[in-house]
């Protein structure tokens, strides 16, 4: 049996563009999970979401590099976005784990997502090669994350758990649209972010 020398944390999505919810759910999980590192992983062309990513590969990563500067152990990762076709999270842990047998990792997900997992690529592959870090920061009720949880446990055999953590306001498609209409975007993205997607002329 490989003995388990680190602890990483996968932040996986488009960050069309990345904001403070995903920052503070990255902490969250990094505090309550003693994470060596959290990476930052932008998917290139998601199979959910064909043709719907607004900025570019090299924007979006210029953003979360701009966005998790100062923050200790949060790391870029262009895995996924150097990738060409569809890109599975499957597919991705699957390369994580036999590049790192010593290393476990974290998914880090939001509660939506964790109610979707059963429509991902081959989830019963996904959740046999990762941990799942859920977060409870949207409006899903106890009971129903509780059953959900269950039901992905014993029917995949599934490691899951919980991230309290207190909800963060804006989601990516509300941030697009404040920029869109010259809103006020300071409570929800990093100032140094809204600079970069302004002098960009992103999602006017």
């Amino acid at each position: 049996m490989t003995n388990i020398n680190r602890t990483i944390g996968i932040m996986g999505g488009t960050f069309d563009p990345i904001h403070n919810g995903h920052l503070a759910l990255a902490e969250a999980a990094q505090k309550q999970l003693n994470l060596e590192q959290v990476l930052f992983m932008p998917s290139g062309n998601p199979p959910h979401k064909p043709n719907q990513v607004i900025a570019s590969g090299a924007q979006r990563k210029a953003m979360i590099e701009l966005a998790i500067a100062g923050h200790p152990g949060f790391c870029y990762s262009g895995m996924e976005l150097e990738r060409d076709g569809y890109i599975y999270t499957a597919d991705t842990m699957q390369i994580l784990r036999e590049e790192n047998p010593d290393t476990a990792y974290y998914f880090i997900i939001g509660a939506d997502s964790l109610f979707a997992m059963e429509s991902w690529y081959q989830p019963k592959r996904l959740f046999s090669l990762t941990r799942i870090a859920v977060a409870c920061r949207d409006a899903y009720d106890d009971r129903a994350l509780q059953a959900q949880i269950a039901a992905l446990t014993e029917k995949y055999q599934a490691q899951i758990v919980l991230l309290p953590m207190a909800p963060v306001p804006g989601s990516s498609h509300e941030i697009r649209e404040l920029f869109r209409t010259k809103g006020d975007v300071s409570a929800f993205v990093p100032e140094s972010v809204s600079a970069y997607i302004r002098k960009e002329g992103l999602y006017c």
